[in-house]
Protein backbone atom coordinates (compact mmCIF):
# COMPACT_ATOMS: atom_id res chain seq x y z
CA UNK A 1 0.00 0.00 0.00
CA UNK A 2 1.36 3.38 -1.16
CA UNK A 3 2.02 5.87 2.02
CA UNK A 4 0.07 8.49 2.49
CA UNK A 5 0.77 12.00 1.07
CA UNK A 6 1.78 14.88 4.26
CA UNK A 7 0.23 18.33 3.87
CA UNK A 8 1.85 20.92 6.26
CA UNK A 9 0.55 24.07 6.40
CA UNK A 10 2.50 27.00 8.61
CA UNK A 11 1.78 29.86 10.88
CA UNK A 12 -1.54 31.89 10.60
CA UNK A 13 -2.91 29.54 7.56
CA UNK A 14 -5.14 28.48 10.50
CA UNK A 15 -6.88 31.51 9.67
CA UNK A 16 -8.14 31.08 6.13
CA UNK A 17 -11.11 32.63 4.87
CA UNK A 18 -11.35 35.67 7.49
CA UNK A 19 -7.38 36.67 7.00
CA UNK A 20 -7.07 39.07 4.21
CA UNK A 21 -8.99 37.03 1.62
CA UNK A 22 -8.44 39.71 -0.95
CA UNK A 23 -4.86 37.50 -1.18
CA UNK A 24 -5.51 34.02 0.49
CA UNK A 25 -9.03 33.79 -0.58
CA UNK A 26 -12.11 32.76 1.43
CA UNK A 27 -11.87 29.09 1.60
CA UNK A 28 -11.17 28.06 4.76
CA UNK A 29 -8.03 26.05 5.78
CA UNK A 30 -11.15 23.00 6.52
CA UNK A 31 -12.10 23.68 2.59
CA UNK A 32 -8.72 23.08 1.89
CA UNK A 33 -8.35 19.99 3.63
CA UNK A 34 -11.45 18.72 1.81
CA UNK A 35 -10.19 19.23 -1.34
CA UNK A 36 -7.12 17.96 -0.92
CA UNK A 37 -8.48 14.63 0.23
CA UNK A 38 -10.89 14.75 -2.86
CA UNK A 39 -7.73 15.26 -4.91
CA UNK A 40 -5.37 12.29 -3.13
CA UNK A 41 -8.83 9.89 -3.19
CA UNK A 42 -9.02 10.06 -7.30
CA UNK A 43 -5.57 8.97 -7.34
CA UNK A 44 -6.26 6.63 -4.95
CA UNK A 45 -4.42 8.06 -2.16
CA UNK A 46 -5.12 9.33 0.95
CA UNK A 47 -3.52 12.67 2.93
CA UNK A 48 -2.27 13.44 6.04
CA UNK A 49 -2.97 16.94 6.94
CA UNK A 50 -1.61 19.04 10.03
CA UNK A 51 -1.10 22.92 10.37
CA UNK A 52 1.03 24.56 13.34
CA UNK A 53 1.45 27.85 14.14
CA UNK A 54 5.23 26.15 15.74
CA UNK A 55 8.53 25.93 13.70
CA UNK A 56 9.40 23.28 15.98
CA UNK A 57 6.41 21.01 15.06
CA UNK A 58 6.36 21.53 11.73
CA UNK A 59 10.07 20.30 11.87
CA UNK A 60 9.02 17.30 13.86
CA UNK A 61 6.10 16.44 11.18
CA UNK A 62 8.35 16.85 8.77
CA UNK A 63 10.78 14.55 10.03
CA UNK A 64 7.93 12.05 10.96
CA UNK A 65 7.30 12.17 6.63
CA UNK A 66 11.30 10.61 6.53
CA UNK A 67 9.37 7.30 7.09
CA UNK A 68 5.75 7.60 7.01
CA UNK A 69 5.32 9.98 4.10
CA UNK A 70 5.36 8.73 -0.13
CA UNK A 71 5.44 12.45 -0.88
CA UNK A 72 5.09 16.23 1.44
CA UNK A 73 3.62 19.18 0.09
CA UNK A 74 3.99 21.98 2.02
CA UNK A 75 2.84 25.66 2.54
CA UNK A 76 5.72 26.88 4.74
CA UNK A 77 3.24 30.35 4.75
CA UNK A 78 6.09 32.99 6.51
CA UNK A 79 8.88 29.88 7.72
CA UNK A 80 9.39 29.57 4.10
CA UNK A 81 11.17 33.56 4.32
CA UNK A 82 12.99 32.82 7.83
CA UNK A 83 13.58 29.56 8.29
CA UNK A 84 17.22 27.56 7.91
CA UNK A 85 15.70 24.73 10.18
CA UNK A 86 13.34 23.58 8.45
CA UNK A 87 14.98 23.99 5.39
CA UNK A 88 17.41 21.38 6.96
CA UNK A 89 14.87 19.30 7.80
CA UNK A 90 13.48 19.05 4.30
CA UNK A 91 16.89 18.02 3.10
CA UNK A 92 16.87 15.13 4.68
CA UNK A 93 14.17 13.99 2.98
CA UNK A 94 14.27 11.44 0.25
CA UNK A 95 10.83 11.57 -1.27
CA UNK A 96 9.00 14.39 -3.47
CA UNK A 97 8.35 18.29 -1.50
CA UNK A 98 6.25 20.21 -3.41
CA UNK A 99 6.28 23.48 -2.18
CA UNK A 100 2.65 25.35 -2.53
CA UNK A 101 1.64 29.03 -1.94
CA UNK A 102 -2.13 30.48 -2.14
CA UNK A 103 -0.74 33.69 -3.24
CA UNK A 104 2.02 34.00 -5.88
CA UNK A 105 5.04 35.08 -3.85
CA UNK A 106 6.93 36.47 -6.81
CA UNK A 107 4.36 39.42 -7.42
CA UNK A 108 4.52 39.99 -4.12
CA UNK A 109 6.82 42.30 -1.25
CA UNK A 110 10.38 41.97 -1.90
CA UNK A 111 10.88 39.94 1.33
CA UNK A 112 8.66 37.51 0.21
CA UNK A 113 10.50 36.47 -2.77
CA UNK A 114 12.60 34.36 -1.70
CA UNK A 115 12.11 31.25 0.03
CA UNK A 116 14.17 28.57 1.66
CA UNK A 117 11.91 25.31 1.16
CA UNK A 118 12.76 26.34 -2.67
CA UNK A 119 16.20 24.70 -1.98
CA UNK A 120 14.66 21.47 -1.11
CA UNK A 121 11.56 21.52 -3.17
CA UNK A 122 10.92 19.17 -6.31
CA UNK A 123 8.78 22.13 -7.40
CA UNK A 124 7.01 24.95 -6.60
CA UNK A 125 3.27 25.66 -7.24
CA UNK A 126 1.66 29.27 -6.27
CA UNK A 127 -0.50 31.71 -7.11
CA UNK A 128 -4.16 29.77 -7.56
CA UNK A 129 -5.37 30.36 -4.38
CA UNK A 130 -6.93 26.61 -2.59
CA UNK A 131 -6.49 25.01 -6.14
CA UNK A 132 -2.76 25.68 -5.50
CA UNK A 133 -3.24 22.83 -2.77
CA UNK A 134 -4.89 20.84 -5.14
CA UNK A 135 -2.39 20.78 -7.77
CA UNK A 136 0.82 20.15 -5.50
CA UNK A 137 -1.47 16.99 -4.68
CA UNK A 138 -1.57 16.00 -8.28
CA UNK A 139 1.80 16.84 -8.88
CA UNK A 140 3.46 14.86 -5.61
CA UNK A 141 0.77 12.01 -7.02
CA UNK A 142 2.59 12.12 -10.58
CA UNK A 143 6.08 11.76 -8.79
CA UNK A 144 5.57 9.36 -5.95
CA UNK A 145 6.84 5.03 -7.14
CA UNK A 146 4.33 2.88 -6.59
CA UNK A 147 6.71 -0.04 -6.31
Amino acid sequence: MVKPIHVLSGPNLNLLGTREPEIYGKDTLDDVRVRCEARAAARGLSVVFRQSNHEGVLIDWVQEARTEASALVINPAGYGHTSIALLDALKTLNIPVIECHLSNPAAREEFRRHTFVSLAATGLVSGFGAASYELAIEAAAGLISVD
